[in-house]
């Protein structure tokens, strides 16, 4: 069963490794390559004791970080090693980790490559982000003796659907991990439905829910003058439908001001041509940096964010946030950033990937529209705004109620931490 994983893997990595390897830029490719394959320069020192964590982008590194920082003042004696998959997250787990995590690619799931670097390592626990159930990994670090822990977890429908159709081979998965912590009673009955013991498996709460945005809104955003909507995280055919939309609610708020934040940053490029092959007039965030020339005064306009990092803290600005991802069927993304802020929050008919969303629907913390509602909506609330105020203070609300997962995950990963 093993075999055969590990022999289709070896055989796709063939195939997606050129693309994986030229698509990074010149200094991270070295670095890309050595790491993916289990070795690590002089200047990666794991620590003699620690964690392994792993957040494969940059949604999970971020929900991660204030658990990191609960792991350093708990266990100060312990280090942190933090893996994450795609580059994105790298740059997040370096800017933000706490002091000395040693931040890598994870190893491919490969038995000798994992094996090798376990040889030369002496990690204490493995702790998984989310649901990054790669059979390999998992198998070495059990066969070592090595405690595996799955934090944040959750299981989509469509995952769920695939994994009965195997649940042969994804009992033998789930069997090395030592313990599950859910976001979701849905995904602890999904988790219990391929076959967990449920004296393995409890509802923790969503580890996001205590991911504090940066408090420190950019100082470029001074500039911006008027109402502001913040669409984050948006995926492809998202940007023109909100543009057009836009370009609509500026015939009676000339004064309102676009953010959009594509999810992936090689998609900044395309939406750019998208915008300016459709002549409508944008600024690039790349262009409004402190010391660039660009204009002092913001008003009416579209800003494309072509940067990484900045979006969790822009929400803080926004008169209504829309979330990306929700209205092509894409499964939704993160609405818990802009309830942080207290910010009115839209989504489209399709978050089918964080059903959170149904405790702020119940609550009037957020509305759900669909493609074409979404402009009447935003154009009520634009003339409503203390109808908005009033869903974003129901938003902020129910975030604060829900804090607390990082301190019960530290509670479970107490039971296996040694020393």
């Amino acid at each position: 069963m093993y075999l055969f994983y590990s022999l289709l893997y070896c055989i796709a990595l063939l195939f997606i490794f050129p693309f994986q390897y030229f698509k990074r830029t010149r200094e991270i490719r070295k670095r890309w390559v050595r790491e993916k394959f289990g070795r690590f320069s002089p200047n990666t020192r794991f620590p003699f004791d620690f964690f392994w964590v792993h957040a494969v982008s940059v949604g999970e590194v971020m929900a991660a970080i204030p658990l990191l920082k609960r792991l350093k003042k708990r266990f100060p004696s312990k280090g942190i090693v933090l893996s994450t998959i795609t580059d994105t997250g790298q740059k997040v787990a370096k800017e933000r980790s706490p002091e000395s995590t040693t931040v890598i690619y994870l190893p491919f799931d490969i038995s000798f490559i994992l094996n090798s670097v376990l040889k030369r390592s002496r990690p204490e626990l493995l702790i998984v982000i989310e649901t990054e159930l790669w059979p390999n990994l998992l198998r070495v670090f059990k066969t070592r003796g090595i405690p595996v822990i799955l934090l944040n977890g959750r299981i989509s429908e469509n995952s769920y659907r695939g994994y009965k159709k195997i649940s042969f081979f994804m009992k033998a998965i789930l069997s090395n991990i030592d313990f599950f912590c859910m976001q979701e009673d849905i995904y602890v009955e999904r988790i219990l439905g391929l076959g967990i013991d449920k004296s393995r498996v409890l509802n923790l709460g969503n580890l996001k829910f205590d991911t504090r945005p940066p408090s420190d809104i950019p100082q470029w955003t001074e500039r911006i003058k008027g109402p502001v909507i913040v669409a984050g995280s948006t995926h492809e055919g998202e940007e023109a439908l909100i543009a057009s939309v836009y370009a609509k609610l500026k015939k009676d708020f000339p004064s309102l001001n676009l953010i959009i934040a594509p999810r992936h940053p090689e998609r900044f490029s395309e939406v750019e041509k998208m915008l300016s092959s459709g002549k409508i007039s944008f600024i690039k965030r790349s262009s409004l940096d402190i010391r660039s020339p660009g204009p002092d005064h913001i008003s009416g306009d579209l800003i494309l964010l072509d940067s990484i990092g900045e979006l969790s803290a822009l929400y803080g600005i926004a008169t209504i946030a829309i979330i990306g991802k929700s209205f092509r069927g894409y499964g939704g993304q993160n609405p818990l950033e802009p309830a942080f802020w207290g910010k009115p929050i839209v989504c489209g008919p399709h978050m089918e990937n964080f059903p959170v969303i149904e405790d702020f629907y119940r609550h009037g913390a957020a509305v759900e529209v669909s493609e074409d509602g979404l402009f009447a909506k935003l154009e009520e609330m634009l003339m409503s705004p203390e109808k908005a105020r009033d869903i974003g203070s129901r938003a902020e609300e129910l975030y604060r109620k829900n804090t607390g997962a990082v301190d019960r995950s530290i509670e479970i990963i107490s039971r296996y931490v040694t020393g």
